[in-house]
């Protein structure tokens, strides 16, 4: 009866290690210039697509009350916004973009742009 829980056990962790590090990940995106994102454990989508030369449209929704994404921050287009919980902010970025991150006020979670 203990090999059998042991194995059971042992299998379902192989499982869990295997689909961790091989399960599906974050899907390729289409470039568009208005983005909804979610702050909840970090930015989702974690990655967006702009046009080059057509301004950009950030809304912002942040749903998790942790302290450190209160704060958004784009370090190139010098942009430091505050995301109250629960409330939408919008965020236009000025063309020309380039590749470039955001990231929380404590530069521990982060967001990536890239360009068309």
């Amino acid at each position: 009866m203990e090999k059998i829980i042991v194995s059971t056990i042992g299998i379902t962790l192989i499982a869990a290690i295997y689909w961790f590090f091989f399960g599906k990940k974050e899907e390729a995106m289409d470039a568009k210039n208005n983005w909804d994102i979610t702050v909840d454990g970090g930015y989702k989508p974690t990655t967006i697509k702009l046009f080059k030369d057509k301004p950009a449209t950030l809304t912002f929704t942040r749903t998790d009350p942790t302290a450190c994404l209160e704060e958004i921050v784009f370090p190139d287009y010098k942009i430091k916004e505050f995301l109250p919980l629960n409330k939408p902010v919008t965020i236009t970025l000025p063309p020309p973009h380039k590749p470039s991150g955001f990231h929380c006020g404590m530069n521990m979670y982060h967001g990536r742009i890239d360009v068309a």
